[in-house]
């Protein structure tokens, strides 16, 4: 295409366009090696201010000095270990700040040491740092071994885990996708061109998250920086298969690359900011979490919404207007506006011509035996243990502080290293000694010097692992047992934050899901101009999300042998399955709307299937794979959450989407546009 005085222009606009883009990713590029800086995974920091671990944590510097993280240390042999032995560990640890001397066990054949690790600096390479000194003090002694353990060790292990965010996830989503672009497109320039589509919109959005992290506006974690990153990737892919397969559309009955760009905007415009806007407001219905971890996800997923609906409508469009036909090579679209007049514009061979035209002859018997289907599926929901895990379950694989944790419980009290703390008033804290010590899953008690605003802090051990089940019920009863005696005391510490979390994060399941439903609802009927329409792909996608979640639940429990599920399982796989499939039935139903005030809707709903087939077909797998990415990182919740999502996602794309919605539409036919005009006009 020759440049001329009427064209340059739009080639200047084009280029502003992505020059700024590239500023940006220039700009943000750095920024994915210093998340770190701004975020934070310590469990109290995402809970509710008015959660007594939260508060019993914010006050723990005044009694005690100090807010280091503690961590136990245990050396254990196959034999008594000698006065030497346990002498020689001492002098190891002596050098360390603020360690204990080692503390032998009942048995003798183990000792435990408590040592202070700063919580401003780097946990893992402290931790690691001190289990190699235990190795070089103990190495020569057969049948020895050394574990760093306890809330410093298992901050480590999260950290370990987390490191791979950066480099792993991103590498293997952007490879997953690329692969699939590839065989979707069968070309180079144009997933390149996708890719980049994605990748700065993930730069720029994690630009400004950062500075936001660093004002204090957001709280980053690594786990909210990992859905970000599949977020952002998925959808601004998403987005821009849409916008492409529109594009290819336009380039077929135009020779003018222009009027196809601003044609396929026109045409893509309506659905991706529909499909933004429903998971942007699915996504600040977190908002109205108790639970800080929750609350704190939705402004931040909601910026990388953005800035994918963003790149897809201005960068995308602006590569592909440069390229031209070109950015299709080796299958360059033709241009045949007779062939498209003389098809319609649907094709009438394929893979998507011949579900539609079975979609056509036998509509209620496919929604019928799909919908059965997915209730099936669904009838597994109960089977899902989403009650909680131990802090020792979180991290998948090996772990030196869940195998320590074990050692130190077959030789020491199970809680030694994580106590649970109480804060009460000084004149009730010989009431509460009493209560504590009354309840034998409590030993050691110790009480700190000084008071706090007439305060006393007072230390309990538990007999039974801090992240144990009984710890739990330990800590419940002790709480109920002030409460009856009327004491005013606050809990806190490892076992009581883990109490907490739990409770929030039911409290938010609660509260969210039915508040997610409305919002998507509502939008959906603006969209459409429609009530009956909305409904149907509402509880059409609700049923999908329940089968998902009974198809994970059987998978969890006697495939994959998890113990457990975050009760936030289940809420974080509602509003991505729900917020992220609704988009196809979004993509699906505002085409069959197009192509029902042309040709009525019973046609209209086939030609909408035919055309969009193929395009949310690779979208949905597209989607699937950057949240199965998310399985790299060795976390229990990230595991679940990739599987349920990647799962249901395939679910809406290859059943919902593909028969359950068009049959369902077409066996109903004009009646799904009640009560608006087009309703009116075709019944």
């Amino acid at each position: 295409m020759r440049v001329t005085t009427r064209t340059w222009p739009r080639f200047l606009l084009a280029g502003v366009l992505i020059l700024i883009w590239l500023i940006g990713a220039g700009v943000g590029g750095p920024y994915f090696g210093r998340v770190s800086e701004v975020s934070s995974n310590e469990r109290t920091a995402y809970l509710p201010e008015s959660a007594d671990a939260t508060r019993v944590q914010e006050l723990l510097g005044e009694f005690t000095d100090s807010e280091d993280i503690p961590a136990v240390v245990v050396v254990a042999g196959d034999s008594e270990l000698t006065p030497e032995q346990i002498a020689a560990v001492g002098t190891a640890l002596g050098n360390l700040p603020g360690s204990s001397p080692p503390i032998p066990s009942a048995d003798g054949r183990a000792v435990e040491a408590f040592v202070p690790l700063s919580a401003s600096g780097d946990v893992g390479a402290a931790v690691t740092q001190l289990s190699t000194t235990l190795d070089d003090a103990t190495a020569a002694w057969p049948g020895v071994s050394t574990w760093v353990t306890g809330p410093a060790g298992f901050s480590a292990d999260l950290g370990a885990a987390f490191s791979g965010i950066d480099g792993l996830l991103l590498l293997v989503a952007v490879g997953a996708v690329f692969i699939i672009l590839i065989a979707v497109y069968r070309s180079l320039l144009l997933p390149v061109a996708v890719l980049a589509t994605s990748l700065f919109a993930l730069t720029v959005a994690l630009l400004s998250v950062w500075w936001l992290a660093r004002a204090g506006v957001v709280l980053l974690s690594g786990q909210t920086q990992g859905i970000l990153f599949i977020l952002v990737i998925g959808a601004a892919t998403d987005y821009s298969l849409l916008y492409v397969s529109r594009f290819r559309e336009e380039l077929r009955v135009h020779t003018d690359r222009w009027a196809a760009t601003t044609g396929a905007i026109r045409g893509s415009i309506e659905p991706i900011l529909a499909s933004g806007a429903t998971v942007i407001a699915g996504l600040l219905c977190l908002l109205l979490s108790d639970l800080k971890s929750n609350s704190t996800l939705g402004p931040v997923a909601s910026i990388g919404i953005v800035f994918a609906m963003a790149s897809a409508l201005t960068l995308l469009p602006s590569l592909l207007f440069l390229f031209g036909r070109a950015a299709f090579w080796p299958r360059r679209p033709k241009y045949e506006p007779d062939v498209v007049r003389r098809e319609g514009g649907v094709p009438t061979h394929g893979v998507w011509a011949r579900v539609a035209g079975l979609v056509h002859r036998r509509p209620r018997a496919i929604w019928v035996s799909t919908l059965l289907l997915l209730l099936g599926a669904a009838a597994f929901v109960p089977q899902l243990q989403a009650s909680g895990v131990s802090q020792s379950d979180l991290v998948l694989g090996s772990s030196e502080a869940r195998e320590g944790q074990e050692v130190l419980g077959r030789h020491f009290p199970g809680g030694s290293g994580s106590p649970v703390y109480v804060i009460v008033g000084a004149q009730d804290a010989p009431a509460a000694t009493a209560v504590i010590g009354g309840n034998d899953s409590f030993g050691d008690l110790g009480t700190a010097q000084g008071q706090v605003d007439g305060q006393v802090l007072v230390q309990a051990t538990l007999t039974d692992a801090a992240d144990s089940p009984a710890a739990e019920n330990a800590v419940r009863g002790l709480r109920q047992g002030f409460a009856d005696e009327g004491i005013d005391a606050m809990v806190g510490g490892v076992t009581a934050t883990a109490i907490d979390t739990d409770d929030a994060s039911t409290h938010d399941r609660t509260l969210i899901i039915p508040v997610v439903l409305l919002v998507i609802l509502g939008i959906l009927m603006l969209l459409l101009r429609s009530v009956l329409a909305p409904l149907l792909l509402v509880a059409t996608t609700v049923v999908s999300f329940a089968a998902a979640l009974g198809v994970s639940a059987l998978m969890f429990n006697h495939v994959f042998g998890f113990p457990g599920a975050d009760p936030a399982v289940p809420l974080y796989g509602f509003v991505f399955l729900v917020a992220l499939g609704i988009d196809y039935n979004i993509f699906l139903a505002t085409r069959i709307r197009e192509e029902s005030l042309r040709h009525g809707t019973r046609t209209g709903i086939i030609r909408g299937l035919t055309v969009t087939g193929g395009v949310i077909t690779s979208a949905g797998i597209v989607l699937a794979a950057t949240f199965a990415a998310l399985s790299v990182i060795p976390l229990l919740f990230l595991v679940q959450i990739a599987f349920i999502v990647a799962f249901g996602v395939l679910v809406d794309t290859f059943l919902v989407r593909a028969f359950l919605v068009p049959a369902l539409f077409h066996d109903i036919g004009p009646g799904i546009w009640w009560p608006s005009r087009l309703w009116k006009e075709r019944k």
